[in-house]
């Protein structure tokens, strides 16, 4: 996974718009960031549940650490691109945007519509 693959997926979703804070890109659903890519671009962050980033923990743990601190405990989970696979980030950052988007836009798409 690269990037620019990262950025794709999480721009393919339904009003993803790139935005950027502190001097790095994030992916943002009406004005909400669900998502962003590291300074570096090595590393991506997708906004989880604790639940679903214990999940990604254990099924990809090369790919997926909690972030360390109150916002890892939160869900905001790491991705270490060069570690992950395109399916599994794709549907990460589809978990990221229904964590983020508001209840009545994420009600308009199921899963399947959403890959």
């Amino acid at each position: 996974m690269t990037a620019d693959e990262f950025r794709t997926l999480a721009l393919s979703l339904p009003e993803a718009l790139e935005d950027s804070h502190m001097g790095h890109p994030d992916f943002r659903v009406r004005g909400k960031i669900f998502a962003t890519l590291g300074p570096d671009e090595e590393w991506g962050m997708v906004k989880l549940t604790p639940e679903e980033q214990a999940t990604y923990v254990r099924i990809e743990p090369a790919a997926f650490q909690p972030f360390k601190g109150a916002w890892g405990r939160r869900g905001c989970t790491k991705v270490c691109l060069a570690a992950a696979s395109e399916l599994t980030v794709r549907q990460a950052l589809i978990a990221a945007w229904r964590t983020t988007a508001p209840k009545r836009l994420g009600e308009k798409y199921d899963d399947e519509s959403l890959h």
